[in-house]
C-alpha cells in the first residue's frame, strides 16, 4: 500500500512541475516564432539535452531493454548505430541547418526551409513535406501514448484504455499551454531524470546479481547465445540494426532543436554534452535488459509480469529493488522520456499544420495570437488521432517507432543532408527525394523484402532521386547558389 501511495504522489508532483513549467512558457509565448522555435534563443546546454530527450522516447526505457531482455546483447547493435548516426547529425547537419534556416527567410519549420531554400512558389514542397510530417508523426505520437498507457496500467492497476487517456492528457496539457519554450525547458529536466534512472537501475541490478562476472555466468547458463553480439545475425540483419543511425538526418523533432539554438557557435559544446548523455543512457538501457536476465532467472517468482511483457523490465526492476519513494522517481523517468518526445512531436506536427498549411493556404493574413491558438488547436487534433491509433493494447512500442523513424529518415534525411552540401540541388530533386523515400518505406514495410530494414532502401533510392531529378527541369538559380555560398562562408567562420 505504501509503495502505491508513494509512487502516486511522486507522479502527481512530477506532472504538476511540468505544468508549472508550461505556465512559465505560456508567459513568454507571444507569437508563432516563440511557440514553434522559442524565438531561437536556446543555449548549448538546453539545446543538447532537449535534443537528446526529444530523441529518446519511451522506447529507451521500455522498448530497448525489452528487446535485449528477449534476445540478448545482440540487440545493442541498434544503440551502436544510433550513436554513430547522432554524432554525424550533430557534426554535419546541426550548424549548417541553424544558419541556413535563418538565411532563407528565417524559416521556422522544415517545410518552410525547403520551400525557401528551393524558391518553390508552387508550395508543392511545403504541402508534401507537411503531409509526411503528419502521417509519420501521428504514428510516432501513438507509440509514445502506448508506452505511457502501459506504464500507468502497470503501476496503478487500471485498464489500458483508462491509462491511455491519463498518459495523453499528462503530455498534451503542457504542450498546449507553453509551446516550444515549455517543451525545451521540461526536456532539460526530463533528460536529467532519465540519465539518473539509467545509471542507478543497472548498477543496483548488477549489485543484486552479485557483480558483473556472476551476472554474465548466470546469463550464459540460461543461453550462451545471449552474450553473443552476432547471435542469429547475418550481414543484412546487422546492416538493418546499424541503419537506425541513418534516421537522424530526417527527424523533424530533433532537427528543430538545431534550428532553435542561439547561433551555430552553440552547436559544438552542445554536441559534446548531448553525445555524452546519449552514450550513458543507451549503455544503461542495454544494461537494464541484459542484467535483468540474470536477476529474474535467479528470482523466478518475481518474473511474472516481465515474462508476459518484456518491455516492462525497467518498471519491474525499479519497483522491486528500490524504496517506493525512489522507485517513484525512477519510474517518473519513463514518463519523462515519453513526455519529452511526444511533446516535441506534437509541437512539430502542430507547426506543420499551422505554419505550412493554415497560414499559407487558408489565412495568409492571420495575426500572431490567432496562429498561436490555431497551433494549440492542432496539438489537440493530432493527439486525438494518435489516441485512436494507440487504442490497441497489443501494440508494440519499438515496432511503431521503427516504422515512423524509417519514414522520416528516408523521406527527409537525404533531402536535408544533400540540400546543405550541394549547391546544384533543385526543387524537383527535393520533391522527388521525399516522394520516393516515403513511398519506398511504405511499400518495403508491407513486403518485408530480404528482411532488410526499410530505411536502407528508402534512404538509397531517395538519394538517387534527389540527384537524378535535380538534373531534370530548371537548374538551381543564381540566387540559390549565392545564398549557398554565403551560408558556407558563415559556417566556416563560426564552427
Amino acid at each position: 500500500m505504501l509503495s502505491h501511495i508513494s509512487i502516486t504522489i511522486t507522479f502527481f508532483v512530477y506532472i504538476f512541475l511540468m505544468l508549472f513549467v508550461g505556465y512559465l512558457g505560456w508567459r513568454q509565448t507571444h507569437n508563432l516564432s516563440d511557440y514553434i522555435l522559442g524565438g531561437r534563443r536556446l543555449g548549448a546546454f538546453v539545446t543538447a539535452l532537449s535534443a537528446g530527450a526529444s530523441d529518446m522516447s519511451g522506447w529507451l526505457l521500455m522498448g530497448l531493454p525489452g528487446a535485449v531482455f528477449l534476445s540478448g546483447i545482440s540487440e545493442s547493435w541498434i544503440a551502436i548505430g544510433l550513436t554513430i548516426g547522432a554524432w554525424c547529425n550533430w557534426r554535419w547537419v546541426a550548424g549548417r541547418l541553424r544558419v541556413y534556416t535563418e538565411r532563407t527567410g528565417n524559416a521556422l519549420t522544415l517545410p518552410n526551409y525547403l520551400a525557401n531554400r528551393f524558391e518553390d512558389n508552387t508550395h508543392w514542397l511545403r504541402l508534401f513535406s507537411a503531409l509526411v510530417i503528419l502521417i509519420f508523426f501521428t504514428i510516432y505520437c501513438a507509440s509514445g501514448i502506448v508506452a505511457g498507457a502501459r506504464l500507468f496500467a502497470s503501476l496503478f492497476d487500471v485498464s489500458y484504455q483508462s491509462a491511455l487517456l491519463i498518459a495523453a492528457v499528462a503530455t498534451i496539457s503542457y504542450v498546449f499551454i507553453g509551446g516550444f519554450l515549455a517543451v525545451s525547458w521540461t526536456d532539460t529536466i526530463q533528460a536529467s531524470l532519465m540519465i539518473t534512472a539509467l545509471i542507478m537501475v543497472p548498477l543496483m541490478v548488477i549489485y543484486k546479481d552479485g557483480g558483473v562476472s556472476n551476472s554474465v555466468s548466470v546469463i550464459q547458463s540460461i543461453n550462451v547465445s545471449y552474450v553473443d553480439m552476432l547471435k542469429d545475425l547475418n550481414v543484412i540483419a546487422i546492416i538493418s540494426l546499424l541503419a537506425w543511425g541513418l534516421g537522424y538526418f530526417g527527424q523533424p523533432h530533433i532537427l528543430v532543436r538545431f534550428m532553435a539554438a542561439k547561433s551555430a557557435r552553440e552547436i559544438k559544446p552542445a554536441r559534446r554534452i548531448s553525445l555524452t548523455w546519449m552514450v550513458l543512457c543507451l549503455a544503461g538501457a542495454v544494461a537494464v535488459g541484459f542484467f535483468g536476465l540474470a536477476y529474474f532467472h535467479q528470482n523466478p517468482s518475481e518474473a511474472v509480469n516481465v515474462n508476459e511483457n518484456a518491455e516492462t523490465v525497467f518498471i519491474e526492476l525499479s519497483k522491486l529493488l528500490f524504496h517506493p519513494w525512489i522507485a517513484g522517481m525512477l519510474l517518473a523517468a519513463i514518463l519523462a522520456a515519453i513526455m519529452s518526445t511526444l511533446s516535441c512531436q506534437l509541437l512539430v506536427s502542430s507547426s506543420a499544420l499551422t505554419g505550412d498549411i493554415y497560414r499559407i493556404f487558408l489565412r495568409r493574413n492571420a495575426g500572431a495570437r490567432e496562429l498561436v491558438w490555431i497551433g494549440r488547436t492542432m496539438v489537440l487534433l493530432v493527439s486525438i488521432i494518435a489516441i485512436v491509433i494507440a487504442n490497441n493494447p497489443d501494440s508494440r512500442v519499438l515496432k511503431m517507432v521503427s516504422y515512423a523513424w524509417a519514414g522520416f529518415g528516408a523521406s527527409f534525411g537525404p533531402v536535408i543532408l544533400i540540400s546543405l552540401f550541394w549547391k546544384n540541388m533543385t526543387r524537383n530533386g527535393a520533391l522527388a527525394g521525399m516522394i520516393v523515400g516515403a513511398a519506398t518505406v511504405i511499400i518495403w514495410k508491407q513486403g518485408q523484402f530480404f528482411n532488410l530494414y526499410e530505411i536502407v532502401p528508402g534512404f538509397v533510392f531517395a538519394s538517387l532521386a534527389v540527384v537524378i531529378f535535380s538534373h531534370i527541369g530548371k537548374p538551381a538559380t543564381a540566387t540559390m547558389k549565392e545564398t549557398f555560398a554565403k551560408v558556407d562562408d558563415e559556417i566556416k567562420s563560426q564552427i
